[in-house]
């Protein structure tokens, strides 16, 4: 089996403080972080997940970090990708643009962390439910 390596994230110490350590924060923190701000956004119905996060879910155990990976690059470089579904009427690009802007600022407001890159990736409309009408 081979083994996988795990990355995480350096942040830099505060000027003064470089003799206490350093800090390391791993992949899954700022995918919750993510997720958290994803799901914050007006417009935003659900994230999709995996079959292991839905029978976590059903189990009672919410996983925030359902839909968002997390990746460094080799230069050191955040690249965060969300996949969410967006309620029906409201406008894609716009809701796109704040998820963006929510996680680009929570990440940030948390660690102190810049993300090169935040891909939004929309992959379904929510349509209310014709039941919950009546």
């Amino acid at each position: 089996m081979a083994e996988k390596s795990v990355h995480a994230f350096v942040q830099s110490a505060p000027s003064g403080k470089e003799e206490l350590g350093k800090v390391e924060v791993a992949p899954e923190v700022i995918e919750v972080i993510a997720g958290i701000a994803t799901n914050e956004v007006e417009g935003v119905a659900s994230t999709r997940g995996n079959f292991a996060s839905g029978v976590a879910e059903r189990f009672g155990k919410k996983v925030h970090s359902k839909g968002v990976k997390a990746t460094i690059t080799d230069e050191g470089e955040i690249i965060i990708d969300v996949f969410c579904s967006v309620k029906f009427g409201y406008s894609i690009p716009k809701v796109a643009k704040d998820i963006q802007a929510a996680i680009r600022q929570a990440i940030y407001n948390m660690t102190s962390i810049e993300t090169s890159e935040v891909n939004v990736h929309i992959v379904a409309i929510q349509f209310e439910n014709s039941a919950a009408e009546e």
